[in-house]
């Protein structure tokens, strides 16, 4: 492999590369010839350049790649390879040997179509070289054949197998090569190097994608702008960010490769970091809508009169969230607390604060099942206080300004919290909102106290990463009397006993809810394995519980549907309650003791904490069940920790590092911000980070005065604070 090569390409681009002169050279050749693409073209390609504009890209391949978050040629360059595999031994054909993973070179000698009985092709090709010859043999691609013609010279990568008294390839990598190729090292970008390997998506494979990047890195690299200043980079031995670029795609060692994830995880992460500490600048800079005067003896009157006792934790967390309200500036305060510790609870005080002020609440959920069950909690602590609740729907036509509490989804936003008649916004689950609902909550020129809720345990990573803007509050401790759920992974031929099980469990007056992670059958191969919720309650409908009630529960039925299911599994007229994850929050049956859950290893042990979670509400034993729907996943060992762990907060930290910040929720559609480079688990990256973020939004700092870091923080204000 060459050494990095620091020169201007023909167009005059300053280019660091690991790349040898003979392969920009015939990228250039590539990328200029009239049957591609014109100079003119070259010329105005940048990083925002739309993908789809490229050479063999288009309209289709547009729409594929828009399934990887790629829609500019920035976003091509910037999208990161899953792996790399190591084709960097080059060997004579006459020397490799069985097993070995290895890049031959030669000329074809010949090439062709075999056609086998069931109609299927099998391509054969045999490359010779001065040293000896090599079949190398593919299936079901007949243009290969008329891709390498008898008489062309190719490249050939891949893991040499014994066949016969010789070796072979079977699908292995290939690249067409020119004489001049033949000549040079390090002309190529499929074979003879570490070749990476991307997420993919139907209809587009790493090879294409690296047949894409490669000609747009001495193009394009040097336009990816160093904000960082010298003295940062040599401090925390970064390379130069164009530099990165390129050797993230194509590294010439394994340790360069780790430098270019090294920096690109730095400038991620101080993204992340700037963004947070900047929202929490603009939000202590906020107006406060209506200040709050709590009149302590009626808050007393109203805590004396809960029917438990306030644990020591929520004593605390009250005190911190009432503090907040008392000030001259809005309340921005997370409570995180686990399945069942009281959450509601305090949301329940806060709301009453700011009844006792003379002013209105407003709760919201991110579903219907969950605030009718706020609703049902609310109206049965302050009702009784005067209070008058409404529950907030879509099609509601009635004045709210009447009401001192509205409860509700997302039509909240739109009827009520966005006329800012409301001096306290309570949002559970907040990670379920999209960014844009949340920003109609501080568009107007004076904001609410937020008071921000979470069942979802948060490692503490995570927290300091994501939720730096926000004041944390956490709930470590759980109500007296709460049992604890017996979690149990059940192998497949133990799946029968679990319904005799589950039955008798039935015939003692007891509920039980099954839960499915689909709710129609998928066509999906890999997915075939997976039940579904309609198909599953048919199944045990009538085939293993023909003499029980069952219900089914799943987020396309109708709110009037899903209330009705509800209600009667509540009052006991029916025994199983067969549901998808819709579930996980809102559910409170006292009389349901048993979980179980079909396909458990594709959920993120957070949210299988969650639906557990559903039962051991009351004093009886309750427990959880998990099947997994391949018995011989390797998640099965994840899945046993629920078991052990005494909290949600130990399984979010174990889930985190096993499966990263996108899984830990068990979806990736939750607002949480999806990582490309950078690990919440480096407790180090976050520490430094987060410093250098403060730096330079001190006011005096030296950093501020770059213009590069005046642009790079614009555009994160952009992006955190919608007009």
């Amino acid at each position: 492999m060459s050494e990095t090569c620091s020169r201007k390409t023909a167009h005059g681009v300053p280019f660091l590369s690991p790349l040898s002169l003979g392969t920009q050279r015939k990228l250039h050749r590539v990328w200029t010839s009239k049957e591609r693409v014109s100079y003119n073209l070259l010329m105005k390609l940048t990083l925002k350049t739309p993908v789809r504009a490229l050479h063999m890209v288009g309209p289709t391949y547009a729409g594929r790649l828009n399934k990887l978050d790629i829609d500019s040629v920035g976003d091509l360059l910037m999208h990161p390879p899953r792996r790399y595999e190591d084709y960097s031994r080059v060997s004579p054909i006459g020397s490799v040997q069985n097993g070995e993973v290895v890049t031959i070179r030669g000329q074809v000698k010949t090439s062709r179509n075999v056609f086998t009985r069931s109609h299927k092709t099998i391509q054969k090709i045999v490359i010779t070289d001065q040293t000896g010859t090599l079949k190398a043999t593919w299936f079901n691609q007949p243009y290969i054949p008329n891709t390498l013609k008898p008489g062309s010279w190719v490249s050939l990568a891949g893991t040499a197998q014994q066949f016969g008294k010789g070796v072979q390839f079977t699908s292995p990598e290939y690249e067409k090569l020119s004489s001049t190729d033949m000549r040079e090292k390090g002309t190529t970008i499929h074979t003879g190097r570490l070749v990476p390997v991307y997420p993919e998506t139907k209809g587009v494979s790493s090879k294409w994608i690296r047949s894409r990047i490669a000609p747009l890195l001495p193009l394009l690299a040097s336009e990816l702008e160093e904000w960082l200043p010298e003295s940062i980079l040599k401090q925390e031995s970064l390379v130069p960010l164009p530099k990165a670029i390129v050797s993230l795609h194509f590294p010439s060692a394994l340790s360069e490769a780790k430098k270019a994830w090294g920096r690109l995880a730095f400038e991620e992460m101080v993204n992340i970091q700037l963004a947070v500490q900047n929202r929490r600048k603009s939000w202590d800079r906020r107006k406060l809508g209506k200040k709050l005067v709590i009149e302590d003896s009626k808050l007393n009157v109203f805590l004396s009169s809960l029917p438990f006792r306030l644990t020591q934790a929520q004593r605390r967390v009250t005190q911190e969230v009432l503090g907040d309200l008392g000030q001259d500036k809005p309340m921005n305060r997370l409570l995180q607390g686990d399945v069942g510790s009281g959450k509601t609870v305090i949301a329940a005080i806060a709301i009453y604060a700011a009844f006792i002020s003379g002013e209105k609440s407003a709760l919201m959920a991110p579903t219907e099942i969950l605030a009718m069950q706020h609703l049902e909690t609310i109206k049965k602590l302050l009702a009784p206080f005067g209070m008058r609740i409404a529950m907030v729907t879509s099609s509601m036509k009635e004045n709210l300004t009447k009401y001192d509490v509205a409860i509700g989804t997302h039509a909240l936003l739109y009827k009520t919290v966005e006329t800012g008649s409301h001096a306290l916004v309570v949002i559970d689950e907040q990670h379920r909102f999209g960014v844009e609902q949340r920003a109609l909550l501080i568009k107007k020129s004076r904001t609410p106290h937020i008071l921000t809720m979470t069942a979802t345990p948060i490692p503490r990573t995570v927290a300091l990463t994501l939720y730096g803007d926000l004041d944390l509050s956490i709930l470590d401790e759980m109500p007296p009397g709460r049992v604890r759920i017996k979690t149990w992974v059940i192998p497949p031929h133990k799946r029968e006993s679990a319904y005799r099980w589950m039955r008798e469990r039935i015939k003692l007056g007891e509920q039980a809810f099954i839960v499915c992670p689909l709710i129609e059958e998928s066509t999906n191969e890999t997915m075939l394995q997976v039940r579904a919720a309609t198909e599953e309650f048919d199944r045990l409908k009538d085939k293993v519980f023909p003499d029980l009630a069952l219900s089914l529960l799943h987020g396309r039925l109708s709110s009037r549907k899903k209330e009705e299911e509800i209600q009667k599994f509540r009052k006991g007229k029916t025994n199983i309650l067969v549901t998808t994850p819709v579930v996980e929050v809102g559910i409170d049956i006292t009389n349901a003791t048993v979980m179980m859950i079909e396909g458990a290893e594709r959920f993120g042990l957070a949210q299988l904490h969650q639906l557990r979670g559903r039962v051991g509400r009351g004093i009886k034993e309750s427990y959880c069940l998990l099947f997994p729907s391949n018995p011989k996943t390797q998640g099965l060992s994840r899945l046993r920790i629920l078991g052990t762990a005494k909290s949600g907060g130990q399984l979010a930290e174990f889930d985190l590092k096993l499966r990263g910040p996108g899984e830990i929720y068990g979806t990736k559609q939750h607002g949480y911000v999806n990582l490309k480079y950078a690990e919440l688990s480096d407790t180090r990256l976050i520490a430094t980070t987060q410093r250098l973020a403060r730096e330079i939004l001190e006011e005096n700092s030296k950093l501020l005065k770059l213009q590069s870091v005046r642009t790079k923080l614009s555009t994160l204000e952009k992006d955190i604070e919608p007009n």
